[in-house]
């Protein structure tokens, strides 16, 4: 007898968040750690608004080790996934500085097309990290009604 359609799908989509969870999780973990080792890498493309290049570099990789780790666990993805996502979100602050004042890495600039690519990979890391997360538009608008307190005002 073949499984169900529907239950073939209800164990696929956990399996299919593991691994990207892991596989994100890992990639996060080593970038994280390559901002302790070679910070100086990093450091061009801190925005120099914020001043101290190095206390930036080390601050984001922290984030990227810490949420790295937790999406690893399954326990924790329902937090680890938005908190990527926001972490992506600010991050990406350092690409556009990048982009917009034409900084090389290693040398070497890059075009606007490669920058618009990485702008969408950006974008679509953030819809995996709240795919992860089980964190959805219309899981924040169909919360219990009992969890918004403003309902005990009137």
């Amino acid at each position: 007898m073949l499984p169900r359609k529907d239950s073939v799908k209800l164990t696929l989509k956990p399996t299919l968040q593991h691994i990207v969870a892991t596989l994100i999780g890992f990639f996060f973990l080593i970038v994280g750690t390559k901002h302790f080792i070679d910070p100086v890498w990093f450091e061009p493309i801190a925005p120099r608004i914020l001043g101290r290049p190095r206390l930036w570099v080390y601050a984001s990789g922290m984030f990227e080790v810490l949420f790295g780790f937790a999406i690893l666990i399954p326990r924790w993805r329902s937090w680890a996934g938005p908190s990527m996502a926001i972490l992506l979100i600010i991050l990406y602050w350092a690409n556009l500085n990048m982009w917009v004042n034409d900084i090389p890495i290693n040398g070497q600039t890059y075009t606007g097309t490669w920058h618009l690519l990485r702008g969408l990979a950006q974008i679509v890391l953030i819809g995996i990290t709240l795919w992860i997360g089980d964190w959805t538009l219309s899981s924040c608008a169909n919360q219990d009604d009992e969890a918004d307190p403003f309902d005990k005002l009137t």
